[in-house]
């Protein structure tokens, strides 16, 4: 990284995404929300890299300042990798988690194989527009059905193979952060930026 940064913009709109990764960051930087009036940013990248960059540019063309923007997919085995870089708008333009949890459930119905990963994308923009890319990655598999009331997305159906069978709806912040894909990745963002 070319420069010091104490100010970091999140450029993602997800109040839930928001959150996390404030606590993953632990009081480094300042953090400030993507800009209220700022359009939403249009995912049609072919990649979770090239949605995370085309956040990060946008907001940080909107405030000159550094920023973090994230790309998260699902990609399970059985659906040839879907819903991957399409897994906010699984079920339709217009869905909720929900409604991509019922369709996910849905399409793996009978499925021997449930194995899937989580992969998240980070792109970080200093002031000046120097760019850091990584990733984090967690492996697990789909439940049968939904358990537990934290977490978002597909958060109720995922359990990851490095926890105790709970699925990531049923864990505490804290006890999520120590393996999912986005904590991984923010861990590996923080040694870069050492």
């Amino acid at each position: 990284m070319s420069e010091s940064i104490t100010e970091l913009v999140l450029a993602t709109g997800n109040p839930n995404k928001v959150a996390e990764l404030a606590q993953l960051l632990g009081g480094r930087w300042s953090i400030k929300r993507r800009p209220e009036d700022l359009a939403e940013t249009i995912e049609d990248g072919a990649t979770l890299y090239e949605n995370a960059a085309k956040k990060a540019r946008e907001v940080h063309m909107a405030t000159g300042s550094a920023c973090l923007a994230d790309d998260t997919g699902l990609f399970v085995a059985a659906l040839g990798g879907r819903p991957g870089v399409f897994s906010a708008r699984y079920a339709g333009p217009n869905a909720d988690s929900a409604d991509n949890v019922r369709l996910l459930l849905s399409e793996l119905s009978g499925a021997d194989d449930r194995t899937a990963y989580f992969e998240t994308v980070l792109v970080l923009l200093d002031a000046r527009g120097h760019e850091t890319v990584v990733n984090g990655r967690c492996e697990g598999v789909i439940a049968e059905v939904s358990t537990g009331r934290a977490g978002f997305g597909y958060d109720p159906v995922f359990v990851p193979f490095d926890g105790d069978g709970r699925s990531f709806a049923e864990m505490t912040a804290d006890e999520k952060n120590t393996f999912s894909h986005r904590g991984r990745a923010l861990r590996t963002l923080r040694q870069e930026l050492v």
